[in-house]
């Protein structure tokens, strides 16, 4: 990420943006590298990419 735009453990709101892309390394262009990470173990971010969002978060 270019720039981070809340900080760790901050509750976000739908649609509000979380940082800005950009490219770092060898990346020939800008992309977001999404993961997720949960007491120490990876876990597959497709898993939360379709879930059904309430406004009571």
């Amino acid at each position: 990420m270019k720039k981070i735009l809340v900080a760790e453990k901050e509750n976000v709101k739908k649609n509000q943006a979380i940082g800005l892309v950009g490219k770092t390394g060898f990346a020939t262009g800008p992309h977001l590298h999404f993961k997720i990470k949960y007491k120490n173990e990876l876990i597959d971010p497709i898993e939360f990419v379709n879930l059904p969002m309430s406004d009571d978060f």
